[in-house]
């Protein structure tokens, strides 16, 4: 196995520059204090629209106070951080990361002195707000996975519905792209992360080929070579599915480290909140709704102690984090609507106050 690749990972580490938040840019400063003057919030671009997934119940999870200090640390096109906004009075805040530049561009237009963006993976965030002076917040919004933007856009390498270069980076200005990775990696390594990321049955099968077109002199550099290779090694496939999506899924998960960064996110979060404050993360496969599910369900079971241990229940240790309601899930009219949001999951978790 290599380092950050199992089937449900729950432990892993960034690489040191990924893990800090060296190199984050401040794009907006705002203070706590600060009242609202001539605050706008423009809808998302029409050539860059985006359908933000369980828009309401996740921003009305948050039981957003008025005063308080907020986190989207996943800003993408801006429709929650724009639905809080509207919640917040003018003594609230909110801040909000996202690694992808054009998120970045995005969030400029965002021209309100309680928001405030940071150009950061959100394994960043406690780091960036601690550089802000911010220890406690009153709620976390994550928005996982990829946007459709993202998808949409040939030149980011997604999607096989398009023959662009093989990128798949969310944060273009570093890191390695699909291509740099399939170059450098050796079958056995890339199997596991076609297994492991893409949950994918053939994926022995699947790097064999690609390998082996790579070792023949044709290295694998755009999405319509990788989507035509993988085809000719997966013999069965989910009717309507192309028979590249696992693939697809499990290199931009590999080349993001997006299971990683979540993993060490979640006690972040924990750390974060204020007493009462809430956590609201949206994941959209099972890898990610497992770690999600498998820390809140950790910190609210804290009796670890060995089984008849006599001891009476109000000294058992309490919960850190409690699960609040069932996950939710789109509506039937929302998933007719966008149907990229058939697959989403909300989970709410509330911190107590047990320190």
């Amino acid at each position: 196995m290599i380092k950050g690749v199992s089937s449900a990972p729950n432990q892993a580490s960034l690489s040191s520059n990924k893990a800090s938040a060296t190199g984050a840019v401040i794009l907006e400063k705002s203070s706590l204090a600060l009242p609202v003057l001539n605050s706008t919030l423009p809808a998302a671009s029409t050539t860059d629209a985006h359908i933000t997934v369980l828009l309401d119940e996740a921003v009305q999870a948050l039981e957003i106070k008025p005063d308080g200090v907020y986190v989207d640390g996943t800003f993408g096109r801006g429709g929650h951080s724009r639905k809080i906004l509207e919640k917040l009075g003018s003594k609230g805040r909110l801040l909000a990361f996202d690694r992808d530049l054009k998120a970045i561009e995005a969030g400029k237009h965002i021209h309100d002195p309680r928001f405030t963006m940071l150009h950061s993976h959100f394994a960043g965030m406690q780091a960036r707000l601690a550089r802000l002076g911010i220890s406690k917040v009153d709620g976390i919004l994550l928005d996982l996975g990829i946007s459709s933007p993202q998808i949409d856009e040939p030149s980011r390498g997604f999607s096989f519905r398009y023959d662009a270069p093989l990128d798949m980076r969310m944060d273009q200005s570093s890191g390695q792209t699909a291509a740099e990775f399939i170059a450098a990696t050796t079958e056995q390594q890339l199997a596991e992360v076609i297994k492991n990321y893409g949950e994918e049955r053939f994926a022995k099968q699947i790097a064999r080929a690609l390998i082996a077109e790579r070792n023949d002199g044709r290295a694998i550099t755009t999405t319509g070579q990788l989507a035509k290779v993988v085809a000719g090694a997966v013999t069965r496939f989910e009717p309507g599915q192309n028979p590249a999506t696992r693939t697809f899924q499990a290199l931009r998960i590999y080349v993001n480290q997006e299971l990683e960064e979540l993993a060490l996110t979640m006690p972040q979060c924990l750390a974060l909140l204020a007493p009462q404050g809430r956590l609201a993360v949206i994941s959209f496969h099972s890898l990610e709704d497992r770690i999600v599910k498998q820390f809140v369900r950790s910190q609210a079971n804290r009796d670890d102690l060995p089984a008849n241990f006599p001891v009476r229940a109000a000294d058992l240790p309490q919960p850190k984090l409690i699960a609040v309601g069932k996950s939710i899930k789109p509506s039937a009219g929302e998933i007719k609507a966008n149907p990229r949001s058939r697959s989403a999951v909300l989970r709410v978790a509330q911190r107590t106050d047990v320190l």
